[in-house]
């Protein structure tokens, strides 16, 4: 699968979920369990309705009660998210564990996933940049300043597929390889956040 191509699976999954544009509709997810891209469209699922659970909490007339049940449902939601980029990291882990690593290949900064993590949210910028570019209640002014903001976000995905892109093959050819480091989140677990263990 092209580098490319994740960002047309990922522009795909954000026109599936703007279909209903709801944050509890029902989600499937049409690739086989197997596969890249199964994950990397569950990767954008959880992003896309993350985004719009962002956006619900800063309603300004928000009931307190709600808004503390919409933060648990976003702190879950970035423990799937983290979740699922630790999954891609091993598919591409089994994908290359037999490569020849060269005796001077680097490490790079971050992992394959959290780069394509990364290119899954600017996916979602780009979606709504696109609107708002073309927001026929938007005053004229508005719609420009977006539509410059879009060919910014444009840009930079391109230059992020094409450093993807070249990261993966480096990886492929044994000239950089993979260090995963798990996320080992704390918040959320109850042995080792003080404000939840103290309750035991």
């Amino acid at each position: 699968m092209k580098i490319a191509a994740y960002n047309q699976l990922f522009d795909e999954v954000i026109k599936k979920y703007h279909v209903l544009d709801n944050v509890d509709q029902p989600f499937e997810n049409p690739y086989d369990t197997t596969t890249l891209e199964h994950l990397l469209y569950r990767k954008c699922w959880i992003d896309t309705v993350q985004w719009h659970y962002e956006d619900i909490i800063r309603l300004p007339n928000i009931d307190p009660k709600e808004a503390l049940e919409l933060k648990r449902k976003i702190d879950a939601s970035n423990q799937d998210r983290t979740d699922m980029v630790e999954y891609i990291d091993s598919y591409f882990l089994d994908k290359y564990k037999n490569v020849a690593v060269s005796s001077d290949a680097k490490i790079n900064t971050e992992s394959p996933a959290w780069a394509i993590d990364r290119l899954s949210i600017l996916a979602l910028k780009i979606y709504h940049m696109q609107e708002e570019a073309t927001r026929e209640s938007a005053s004229e002014e508005h719609r420009e300043k977006c539509q410059d903001k879009l060919a910014i976000l444009l840009e930079q995905r391109k230059d992020l597929t094409t450093a993807i892109a070249e990261l993966i093959n480096d990886i492929e050819s044994g000239n950089k390889y993979m260090k995963v480091y798990k996320q080992m989140k704390m918040y959320n677990d109850d042995e080792l956040n003080p404000m939840l263990y103290a309750k035991k």
